[in-house]
């Protein structure tokens, strides 16, 4: 996620911008997927992921709101 928003940092016009943020925001719910699976699992107990997982659903609404932003302009 972070080498992907590192990405539309340097993005070289607005669509580029838009496309690769779509992509961090797809790698952000990735994450939240991954995590919530380990802990279904049994393979990680919840409270050792919570804050993990409650800083990834705020970025998603992060990039998905400036994802809105970019292209509702």
């Amino acid at each position: 996620m972070a080498a992907n928003y590192r990405a539309v940092c340097r993005s070289r016009s607005r669509a580029d911008f838009i496309s690769k943020l779509a992509v961090v925001t797809e790698e952000a719910d990735e994450t939240v997927f991954w995590l919530e699976l380990l802990v279904e699992t049994g393979i990680v107990r919840e409270v050792q992921l919570e804050k993990l997982l409650t800083e990834a659903n705020e970025l998603i609404r992060i990039f998905g709101s400036s994802l809105h932003t970019g292209k509702s302009k």
